[in-house]
């Protein structure tokens, strides 16, 4: 008979057979003990691994497949009723440890302290990820690519973040804040550690921006079988969706994607306040015009402190929850933190009450009477109401995408044109996505 290739391979998680399960069991062992790794599997590591490639040769016949040129992680063969919906999504990972020459092989020893932060922002993030995309960096969980970084998922968040070390699912977490899913911008993440068993499921994904106004699916920058990709995907992910947690980096500067300050720290409470001019005073102000503050300024943001500054910060600290001397209009480390960061609650609309820490025109959480609610205007409706809509929309001069009409059926030109009456109030992202609420009905018909 053929003699087989005893060589190390990567089992699929939904396989039953016994040499995967044992493979399974052992896949952490690559692992420091207090990272997940079985004090027990480190002796017997490799013998296990040849007798489950033997086993599974000699045993089942699997092997010649699972051996083969062009094979993936879906190994589908011998499990009823389990086919993945992604068969990519298998993606076991190295542990923390530096970075490494280009084509290093072999487990890398672990960190033994947390490196400190270097500042990035969320456009150098992406541009990092899009260049494993366009190298299609292949899969590997024991391989470095040549800018250091290990070849797993794990290993392109390390990259892209700008870590100075290849860190793994268990060690993320501590290099950011986690935030809500809705709060999601270009260069956060989302993380799955099964701390039960880190080899089954664990995975992490770039997020690059929502694909749909539902916010259903977004753009994922991942490391998976076979190379690095840019894919749509189903929030959080394919399998073990409701498990993953969105987090952003710590040493991200500005508060927005294309903006902001290159520092993210508090520059002390005396460079704001009445008579102070400085160039504080204008990030401070573009940092709250990017959070809903636009509407208080009539001119600026500039370096100047006026009362437009004291009146948008005030109401991004009301935002918060904050009452009293918590939000007098002045910031202090927790309001500038929150600014820099993108985290907190956006200012809510005039008069819209908010008190979700969603933006006007989407998630407005105040109802006004005279709206008619938000389940008229979606795909495939047809009413009165949308034709009232388009109509006011092209008295307000924002009739630019009808080729004919408006008329009562909810279309694309509809959409647009609301989005872009919601542009022209200051509000971005999520607050103009071209579905109104009742504060875009409130101003429209005002």
């Amino acid at each position: 008979m053929t003699v087989p290739a005893f060589e190390e391979y990567v089992p699929a998680i939904d396989c039953t057979c016994a040499g995967c399960a044992a493979q399974r069991r052992t896949a952490a062992s690559a692992l420091p003990v207090r990272y997940g790794g079985h004090p027990a599997a480190h002796g017997a590591r490799r013998a296990l691994v040849l007798a489950t490639a033997a086993g599974v040769v000699l045993g089942t016949g699997v092997a010649e497949a699972a051996g083969a040129p062009g094979a993936t992680g879906d190994r589908a063969a011998g499990t009823a009723g389990a086919a993945r919906t992604d068969p990519s999504g298998d993606s076991p990972q190295g542990g923390p440890g530096p970075l490494r020459g280009g084509g290093a092989s072999g487990p890398p020893s672990a960190t033994t302290t947390t490196p400190k932060l270097r500042t990035t922002s969320r456009a150098d993030i992406i541009n990092r990820a899009k260049k494993w995309v366009s190298a299609q960096v292949p899969y590997s969980m024991t391989k470095y690519w040549n800018d250091g970084y290990r070849q797993d998922c794990s290993g392109f968040v390390s990259m892209a973040w700008n870590l100075p070390g290849n860190e793994w699912t268990g060690s993320l977490a501590a290099f950011g804040t986690r935030i809500s899913r809705a709060e999601l911008q270009p260069g956060d993440i989302l993380l799955f550690h099964n701390r039960a068993d880190p080899s089954k499921g664990s995975h992490v994904t770039i997020f690059g921006g929502w694909t749909d106004y539902a916010h259903t699916h977004y753009t994922a920058y991942e490391q998976t079988k076979p190379h690095t990709r840019k894919k749509t995907t189903p929030m959080a992910y394919w399998s073990n969706s409701g498990s993953y947690v969105a987090y952003r980096y710590k040493g991200l500067s500005g508060g927005s994607a294309g903006g902001g300050s290159s520092s993210t720290g508090f520059p002390g409470a005396g460079k704001f306040g009445p008579g102070v001019s400085n160039t504080y005073v204008t990030q401070l102000g573009r940092m709250l015009v990017g959070r809903g503050g636009q509407r208080f300024y009539t001119v600026g943001p500039g370096p100047g402190w006026g009362d437009a500054d004291r009146r948008a910060t005030q109401a991004f600290q009301k935002a918060q929850g904050w009452k009293g001397k918590e939000a007098d209009g002045i910031p202090g480390p927790d309001t500038w933190r929150l600014l820099a960061g993108g985290t907190g609650r956006d200012i809510p609309g005039a008069g819209s009450g908010d008190r979700n820490g969603t933006q006007p025109g989407h998630g407005d959480s105040t109802p006004d009477s005279k709206f008619p609610g938000r389940g008229y205007f979606r795909p495939g409706q047809s009413n009165g109401h949308v034709d009232k809509l388009g109509r006011q929309l092209v008295k307000k001069g924002f009739g630019t995408y009808y080729t004919s009409g408006p008329g009562p059926r909810w279309t694309e030109a509809d959409r647009r044109n609301v989005e872009a009456f919601q542009r022209a109030q200051g509000w971005r992202g999520g607050a103009a996505d071209g579905y109104p609420g009742p504060e875009t009905w409130r101003r429209l018909f005002g």
